[in-house]
């Protein structure tokens, strides 16, 4: 079924037709028609969940751990403030290596308060052990709900579902809705390896001493550190998992591709802008309008940035002269913390070959600032150039 839709409602159908069992809920702009969407659906029958109001983000997704334990499918959505008020339960849900589904609406943190888009929450929850996958349009986000699912139950490791507040939250554009037979056959009920039941009581996650001990059973268990390696070992692990789950996708539904990259006229680019999210589609304009001036370049838009898929990224650059990363967020002191991780995928191929193309980071749209098509075109199309800056290079900045 073809729709027009907002964006939350698209990852709303796309819950639904998950089956999810418990849903979590606090307020906050923009995410907070989501999961009215889904009150909704669960008032009118149409989704056979509970749906638990909460005091507060932090309650949010401890309900969802607690249901997730218990072995139900569980989601929450959050935004900003709201992401950083979970954050302690956050890194709980990934080491108690529980499957939830999380989307994400990204939307600048305070102080001081701003309700407007970037993406510096969900970056600053890179390391918290969860998968991060992002959005650019309606379609994606529906696929990626469903896809988020079935990935964080093969591997059992949270995923934040990311897109852009208002951008696409609260934007129009049309999407293809699948039946719910293929979501069905896609995703079948969730099977945990362990659930808490009342009839098998037991303690999870208790004090975990630094070494090796044995368990009630007498058999040698895992120390903290030992716990904490596996859940690395099994991140680097689901990019292959996601390369799974997309092949099984396109099977099914008939659209997909590349797991880990978009890519746009890339092939014989010279000048490559790398992005995430709804920006990379944008940046697309620019594209188009200097490959008319004889420019060769290209854009690449990253769907999965933890784990990073640092192979995929080698091989998309390598033998490019420049790659510009565009972005909403950047890691104070030193820079935009894609273009680092995306500097240290291509250390391989300078320590290989010698050459390593140049990285030129441009800071965009902080707060909500208007991003420009022809500013984005006037400073890709300047970095093509020279060196514009050694320092990230703040679009629309006025001092």
């Amino acid at each position: 079924m073809h729709i027009i839709e907002n964006g939350n409602v698209a990852a709303a159908i796309g819950v639904r037709l998950c089956r999810a069992n418990v849903i979590a809920a606090y307020p906050i702009t923009p995410q907070t028609p989501l999961t009215e969407k889904l009150s909704e659906y669960v008032e009118a029958g149409e989704m056979k969940a509970e749906y638990i109001p909460v005091e507060s983000e932090h309650s949010a997704m401890a309900v969802c751990i607690a249901a997730s334990s218990a072995g139900a499918r569980a989601f929450t959505a959050t935004s900003a403030n709201g992401l950083l008020y979970m954050h302690e339960q956050i890194q709980w849900a990934a080491g108690a290596r529980l499957p939830i589904v999380m989307c994400l609406v990204n939307r600048a943190v305070g102080a001081p308060w701003n309700i407007w888009n970037d993406q510096q929450d969900s970056i600053s929850q890179r390391d918290t052990g969860w998968i991060q996958m992002y959005c650019a349009d309606h379609q994606q986000i529906i696929d990626s709900v469903i896809k988020a699912f079935r990935l964080a139950e093969k591997v059992s490791i949270p995923v934040m579902v990311c897109y852009d507040g208002y951008i696409l939250s609260h934007t129009y554009m049309p999407f293809d809705v699948p039946e719910e037979r293929q979501v069905d056959e896609y995703l079948p009920p969730f099977q945990p390896e362990y659930a808490l039941r009342p009839e098998d009581p037991a303690n999870l996650n208790t004090v975990t001493l630094p070494d090796v001990r044995k368990d009630v059973h007498g058999e040698m268990a895992h120390g903290y550190m030992e716990i904490r390696y596996l859940l690395q070992e099994d991140m680097r692990k689901a990019l292959n998992v996601a390369a799974e789950v997309e092949k099984s996708f396109a099977e099914i539904f008939g659209r997909g591709g590349n797991p880990y990259l978009e890519d746009y006229r890339c092939d014989d680019a010279d000048f490559v802008a790398v992005g995430l999210g709804s920006l990379t589609y944008q940046l697309r304009v620019s594209v188009d309008t200097l490959r008319k001036e004889g420019i060769k370049a290209g854009v690449l838009g990253l769907r999965y940035y933890r784990p990073f898929p640092d192979e995929a990224i080698f091989n998309a650059l390598k033998g490019k002269k420049k790659v510009i990363v565009f972005e909403k967020a950047l890691s104070y002191g030193y820079e935009g913390a894609l273009a680092s991780d995306v500097k240290s995928a291509l250390y391989e191929y300078l320590a290989a070959t010698g050459n390593l193309p140049v990285v030129q980071n441009f800071i965009t749209g902080i707060g909500g600032r208007e991003i420009r098509t022809e500013d984005l075109t006037k400073y890709f199309r300047a970095a093509t150039q020279s060196r514009v800056s050694k320092e990230p290079f703040w679009i629309g900045l006025k001092l």
